[in-house]
This record gives C-alpha cells, structure tokens and sequence, in this order.
C-alpha cells in the first residue's frame, strides 16, 4: 500500500464515483447532478469586479458557498445582501432546499445572521487565540 498525489482526472473520477456508490447505498439523492456551480459577481459602474459569490448546489439539494467577498468600500451597503438573495434565488431553481457556508469570527457573522441564517456550530481557537470558525445555514 502506498499514498500519493491524484495526479488526473480518472483518478478523482474513482474517489468521486467511491463515494457516490456508498451514498447511494444509505440514502436517494435529491438530484442527478452534482456540483451545479453559482458563481456570481458584482460590478460597479466602472466595470470593476466589486464582489462575487461562489458555490454550488449537490446532490442533497444543498446550496454550498464556498466564497462570499465584497470589496471593502462596498460593505454595508446592501449589495452584499442583494448578490445573497440573488444567489439564494438561482439555487433554489435548481432544487437547493437548504444553503451551508462557513465564516470566520473577525468576517461576516452578523451579515449572515442579518440575511436569516442560524449559527448551527462552531470551532473555538481557530484560525488562532480568540476566533472562530462558524458554521451557519438557511432553509429555502
């Protein structure tokens, strides 16, 4: 036995069709698609990339954010929430019933909470002394 690196796209494919076997051996998936992107972005009126959204929805109807940013003289604004809703929207087109993210304790708790999503977890200490990493959600 050895470890190493997936080095092609075969390799990944056995490790992804691995899983997807044993899932489907316990529960149905909602949808035949997985990894359905949302990537989003927000432009000023300078055509300058001002913020953006980026996730996906998978196979249990779940709409993952992987990145939420807003360039600094945007927040508070509104936009943030606007791209979120908009985001949200095409998600649950696509059959998302639920939306999973992280955020960081010193990054956008409250703007999550303010957009209706309920803190289900967090890691203490991390990323260092007197932060978290938080786990928040939406239902659809």
């Amino acid at each position: 036995m050895k470890i190493e690196h997936c080095k092609t796209e075969e390799e990944r494919t056995v490790i992804l069709d691995g899983i997807n076997a044993y899932n489907d051996s316990k529960t149905s998936r909602i949808l035949e698609e997985v990894h359905q992107p949302i990537e989003l972005l927000a432009k000023n009126d300078k055509n300058e990339i001002v913020g953006g959204v980026l996730g996906y929805v998978g196979y249990y109807a779940g709409f993952k954010i992987n990145i939420l940013w807003m360039r600094e003289d945007t927040r508070g604004s509104g936009l943030g929430s606007q791209l979120l809703k908009q985001a949200e929207k095409e998600a649950k087109l696509l059959g998302a019933k639920i939306v999973l993210l992280d955020t960081f304790s010193f990054q956008a708790e409250d703007f999550y909470i303010k957009n209706g999503y309920k803190v289900f977890g967090r890691i203490e200490d991390y990323p260092k002394k007197h932060q978290e990493l938080i786990f928040l959600r939406k239902n659809l």
